[in-house]
């Protein structure tokens, strides 16, 4: 099949469009490629609090150890792989779960978010048996 052919006249109303269509369209494919950046560092984040969250209450759940340990651990690998003004607090406590002794550790930390899209903080908890001397 022939492909219709354009005139002068056609090319001169196309003229620019190109330039037209780039204008719209670019802004669009920026904004997509940020939310993938951002969306990207906020599952990051959230995958290395949750990490040295259960690191830590494994390292407070061992026997002899207590609730100090898991913090400490925990600001320790924070420290190591997060700039400092991302965490807001970490604690730790001894806690019951279905008549289980276990050892939390909970880190309330900020999402390094641009704009007003989702939430400003982030709640993770690690949890770990606790070891106990029996006998």
């Amino acid at each position: 099949m022939l492909r219709p052919t354009l005139s002068r006249a056609d090319h001169a109303r196309e003229r620019g469009s190109s330039t037209v269509e780039f204008v719209l369209v670019a802004p669009l494919v920026l904004l997509v490629a940020l939310a993938v950046v951002q969306l990207g560092l906020a599952l990051h984040v959230r995958a290395t609090l949750t990490s040295a969250a259960a690191e830590g209450a494994r390292a407070a759940s061992l026997a002899g150890a207590d609730a100090e340990a898991g913090v400490r651990r925990t600001t320790t690998l924070l420290e190591e792989s997060l700039t400092g003004s991302v965490v807001r607090r970490i604690t730790a406590r001894p806690a019951v779960v279905d008549t289980l002794d276990v050892m939390v550790v909970r880190v309330e930390a900020r999402l390094p978010l641009v704009g007003l899209l989702g939430p400003a903080m982030l709640e993770v908890e690690g949890r770990a048996l606790r070891e106990g001397w029996s006998g």
